[in-house]
């Protein structure tokens, strides 16, 4: 029963790192995970369509500062529902993380359209809010 209830509660990583990464919080997470390099690119290659600012954070499960991060980030994807936040276990897909040149964990990477427009390496909220904010504007000379 421990177990059933630890999985209900959110005890259990694996069940919480679900498509949309429900936790046990009463609303669902706006962090989606990938587990398929294949899916990513579908998703990675609509956005180049789009002029949507999207979060990729790059995490592992035995990183610590990512673990710290975690409940950061999806604060975030709830103030921020313009933006699409993206978490992509580096050991289960690195071959996007190399792809990426991803070299450290947290790695938040900011990319409009497919291209990178900043970087984040490390548990640096601050940095990390200062940067979606001035890339989810559409610049002001844009049609």
């Amino acid at each position: 029963m421990g177990g059933a209830l630890s999985s209900v509660l959110g005890g259990d990583a694996a069940a919480a790192a679900a498509s949309t990464d429900d936790s046990s919080s009463s609303e669902p997470s706006r962090v989606t995970v990938f587990h398929s390099s294949q899916r990513w690119q579908l998703h990675f290659n609509a956005s180049k369509q789009l002029n949507k600012l999207m979060v990729v954070d790059f995490a592992a499960a035995w990183c610590g500062p990512c673990k710290m991060m975690e409940p950061i980030v999806k604060q975030m994807a709830t103030k921020f529902t313009d933006v699409d936040f993206i978490k992509i276990d580096v050991d289960e897909l690195s071959d996007v993380a190399q792809e990426f040149s991803v070299q450290a964990m947290p790695t938040f990477l900011l990319l409009k359209q497919g291209k990178e427009v900043g970087r984040v390496v490390g548990a640096k909220k601050d940095e990390l809010e200062r940067k979606i904010v001035q890339h989810k504007e559409v610049p002001k000379f844009a049609a």
